[in-house]
This record gives C-alpha cells, structure tokens and sequence, in this order.
C-alpha cells in the first residue's frame, strides 16, 4: 500500500481518503492532487512510486510531463496580452504574423486557433525530431499550410500545432519566447513549478512517464490503426509536425523536455497546477492572473458539433480552455484541460475552485478517468 504524505484542511479529509482510494483500486503508480478554495489551498497530496526503475519515491518536489494539460499556462499567456490590449483575439492573425497570410488564411482569427477551428491540426510532409524541436522549422511551415478544413466550420483538435500556432502570435507581439513569457509573467509571480523548456536543474526532480503498451498485431491493432494509424487525421495530429512525434517515447527524453512545445511537453507538479487556476478564480497571495470578465471570455464555449479529430467526440473549447460537454460533464461555467495520460487543472468560478492532478502512470482516457473523477469529486463533497 501506497504511503500517503502532505495535509488536507478540516473538512477535506475525504479528499485524502479518494487519493489513497486510487493506488488501492485504479493501479496508481505515483501521484500529486491539490486543491485551492476561496483562494487558499485546502489540499496537497502526494504518494508513491516516481521512478520505478530505480524505486525512487514519489516526493514534495517531483514534477512531471503534463502534455495538453499545458494548453492551459499557453492560453493564460495570450489571454494577458489580450486584457493588456496587445492582442485582439477577434483580429486576423497575420495582423501579428503577416507571413501567415499565406495559403487563403489573411482573415483567419487568433480565436480559431486558441479553440482548435484553424484546419492547422497538422502539418503536410514529413520533419525530423530535431526541426520540431527548433520552433522556426515548425512555424514556417505552418505559416505556409492550407488548412484542413474551412476555418470556422469545424472543430478539430490541434493536439500539438495549438501550441505552435498561439505560441508564434505571442512571441510575434512580445518579442519572448512562450515559454520565456509563462515563466516572467506567470510562472515567477505566482511562485510555481512550472515550466515549458524544463531547465537542466529540475532534472532530478522528473519523474519519468509509464506509458501503455499499444498492440502491435492482430484484431486490437488493426482496430487502432482505424482510428489513430499515421494516415488518420488523430494519428496526424498527435505526431505532428510531420510525424516527428511518431515515437511516445520520446517524452521522457531530456531533448524533448527542455524544448519548448508549448501544447505538450510543460513540466509541472500538482500544486502549481490548481495554484495557477486559483489565481485564474480569485486572488492568490496577492496575485490575480486574469480580470473575470477575461475568464469568461476564455471559458465561453466557441465550438460546436463534434470534433473531426478526436473521432467525432462531443469535446468542446472555449478560447484555450476545456468546457463541459457530455463526454466531459462538469459544473457549468467551469473549465479547465485535461492531458494525454489523466493529468489535468480545472477551476470553478462560481463556486472558487481549483484542483490540479498530475500523475506518471498513464490511462487511455482522452477526458481523465476515474482518478481524477474521484478527487474531484471528492472535493465537491467537501465544500
């Protein structure tokens, strides 16, 4: 059995109780919750195993690779330009990356990009690890791509070109890299440990990712190769740009972890992640990320219908964020996003809620699974 560390404050004590539940009965490996209410933290817990090829135990400090869950600290970004009237999100995006014009896209708008309407959810050709890993080798090209589909008239995730894309536009306006601008304007006020481009020093404190064995033959594989094989629109955007990303693997590289690819690789622990949306909520330690009426603009809902690249599921966006839908029910007003694997950060206004899970044993759930469920969960029968 799993040894349980951290604190809960009175009243949260089942909290605690639904994150032991899951190394006992859903197969967690090594993990973190934490929860802030009315802008103060009301759990912070964390157990298990961190490295299980060297028995290293899962500790205050460990972080972990978060994948789409780093939409979120992306979106914060350009939400900030935009309360500081830097950023029209309404305006054509070649008003900020002229080069973008290209290909019928002079009048496609910053928001269609932020909820994934831009027909750019993958690039054309192929690229090798080392030109994804580079930025310009992905954002010219992307600059030059016809899009999929009509922008606007569907939905489709961008799994990681979102990353690229609202990253470009925020590096076009303020002259800092996305990852450079999350860690002086978010990461840094807010005390987190969070970063896109992992620095060297955090190493030791990675702990590396059990990926899921995928069939390799017969009826499992064949029916996977349906719905996520190199040549479907899921299995192009995952490995995107041009398949660079083929092998899962390679995100428990160092190469990979100190890039910046900022809808995929943010390296995090659970605190930073519910003390980022806290301050998205309310005020934390006297910092406020964003004004409330920027919050709802971020969490309106933008889309519709189903979304043509996660096979047709009802999965719907607000501008960078998550919303309820029916595959992701949640209290309305709330958002959030979820990471390949069951990570996740989410935050309720009405109610002054934020939670961030982050764990190493990874789920095939494309919306969380029953961990984070049962914390969240947990944490609503608290209040």
């Amino acid at each position: 059995m799993a040894e349980i560390h951290g604190w809960t404050a009175d009243g949260f004590e089942g909290v605690r109780d639904a994150f032991a539940a899951n190394f006992e009965t859903a197969n967690e490996v090594g993990a973190a919750f934490s929860a802030y209410h009315r802008g103060q933290k009301v759990a912070d817990l964390w157990g298990g195993v961190a490295d299980q090829a060297t028995g290293r135990p899962w500790d205050e400090d460990t972080v972990v690779l978060v994948f789409s869950t780093t939409k979120a600290p992306t979106a914060v970004c350009a939400h900030r330009l935009a309360e500081d009237g830097r950023l029209d999100v309404e305006a054509p995006v070649a008003t900020y990356w002229p080069e973008f014009a290209a290909a019928g896209k002079e009048d496609l708008p910053v928001s269609y990009l932020m909820s994934h309407q831009a027909g750019l959810a993958w690039i054309d050709g192929t690229m090798t690890l080392d030109e994804a890993l580079a930025w310009d080798p992905v954002v010219e090209p992307l600059a030059r791509q016809v899009p999929s589909w009509q922008p606007g008239t569907k939905q489709g995730y961008h799994a990681t070109t979102y990353g690229w894309l609202v990253g470009e536009v925020v590096r076009r306006i303020d002259g800092r890299s996305l990852g450079t601008y999350f860690h002086d304007e978010v990461a840094t006020p807010l005390g987190l440990d969070f970063w896109i481009g992992t620095p060297e020093s955090v190493e030791p404190r990675v702990a590396p990712l059990v990926t899921f064995e995928l069939p390799t033959e017969g009826p499992a594989r064949e029916l996977m190769d349906q719905f996520m094989g190199p040549e479907t629109k899921l299995g192009k955007a995952l490995t995107a740009p041009g398949g660079a990303f083929s092998d899962f693997g390679v995100f428990n590289s160092r190469e990979v972890r100190a890039a910046e690819v900022p809808a995929a690789n943010g390296v995090t622990d659970a605190r930073s992640l519910a003390k980022m949306y806290a301050a998205l909520v309310g005020e934390v330690d006297g910092v406020r990320l964003l004004g409330p009426k920027q919050v709802e603009l971020a969490a309106t809902q933008r889309t519709s219908g189903p979304n043509v690249v996660l096979m047709d599921m009802d999965i719907q966006f607000g501008l960078g964020f998550m919303v309820p839908s029916t595959l992701m029910p949640a209290q309305p007003g709330s958002f959030g996003h979820f990471g390949a694997g069951g990570s996740v950060g989410w935050a309720d206004p009405d109610a002054s809620l934020a939670m961030g899970y982050v764990m190493n044993r990874m789920d095939m759930g494309l919306a969380g699974d029953l961990r984070s469920a049962n914390l969240f969960a947990a944490v609503y029968a608290s209040l």
